[in-house]
């Protein structure tokens, strides 16, 4: 993995999780990362090949290193709103403006991004990167802050209303798996479903 993509620049590394959810807000992360990053050793990766209690612990090892970093996130009623590839570019723009520091150059994950413009109508550089939470440090960052804060939301909610258990959250995190498409089957959908995906729209 490599620490940055253009080291001459003050880079974020951007990305999502819970994009491809049945349920629930897609949340988004971006991580500024000190010039010194490479005096230190971290085992970051892509957020999905690392344990829940791994991602816990490189949560708070990140927040303490790092520049800057923000999270944000966008509910399911923007979703269906605006669709995913657009709440998703929306959340990420609102990632950035939520930053202390104005990064010159942003990385992010995929292949899908909408130019960002900063306060003096200027466009900051991009480049969106296949895999990047694999390949850059940031990206990485920004991953594991994303699919923690979405659980811990998730998890929240289980907590405010357990009836949503009824669907398997507290394993699935909001993702189409058997248990949750047949708890949809059974007691149909909640308000925090995504009526424009899936068997969603069938209720």
């Amino acid at each position: 993995m490599k620490y940055f993509y253009n080291k001459n620049s003050l880079e974020v590394g951007i990305d999502e999780a819970g994009r491809g959810c049945l349920a629930g807000p897609v949340f988004v992360g971006a991580v500024i990362l000190p010039e010194d990053i490479e005096e230190y050793s971290f085992e970051w990766n892509d957020s999905k090949k690392l344990s829940k209690k791994k991602r816990e612990s490189l949560r708070e090892e990140i927040e303490e290193v790092a520049l800057d970093y923000s999270v944000s996130y966008g509910d399911n009623k923007l979703i269906d709103k605006v669709n995913i590839l657009n709440a998703t570019h929306k959340t990420m723009h609102d990632c950035i403006k939520k930053l202390n520091i104005t990064p010159e150059y942003i990385i992010v994950d995929g292949n899908s991004f909408k130019p960002y413009f900063d306060i003096n109508g200027e466009i900051i550089p991009h480049t969106c990167i296949i895999q990047g939470d694999s390949k850059y440090s940031s990206i990485s960052a920004a991953s594991i802050l994303a699919k923690t804060y979405h659980d811990d939301f998730i998890e929240d909610l289980l907590l405010k209303e357990p009836e949503l258990k009824n669907y398997g959250w507290e394993k699935n995190m909001c993702y189409g798996t058997e248990t949750h498409l047949n708890g949809i089957k059974k007691y149909g959908i909640s308000k925090y479903h995504r009526r424009t995906f899936g068997i969603c729209k069938n209720f």
